[in-house]
């Protein structure tokens, strides 16, 4: 294996640690404060959306195919709050994109 992904490897791991260790030791009181905790409420969403976005986008060489996944999939959350059953709907409408076009 090349040297630099171990690097890369050992960064990442000591970002992740970094990440979760450190508001555990840092913050030992209650947060008060309205908009800090609204922040840290959504941001694993808005990550896990920024990381998602771009691949779904990117499931084919055709974006129209990632785009009728992600119209698919936001249509059957919004209205049955399922996410497996959106992400398998999305799914299915990949899929049939990808044979349609």
């Amino acid at each position: 294996m090349n040297r630099s992904i171990w690097i890369y490897l050992l960064v990442m791991a000591l970002v992740s640690f970094i990440v979760r260790v450190l508001p555990v030791t840092l913050i030992r009181r209650q947060i008060k404060n309205r908009f800090v905790r609204s922040f840290l409420f959504y941001l694993p969403y808005a990550t896990l959306a920024v990381m998602t976005f771009p691949a779904i986008l990117s499931i084919s060489e055709d974006s129209r195919c990632g785009a009728a996944a992600f119209a698919v999939s936001v249509i059957t959350a919004w209205f049955t709050k399922n996410l497996f059953l959106s992400a398998v709907l999305g799914c299915a409408a990949a899929f049939a994109a990808i044979l349609i076009l």
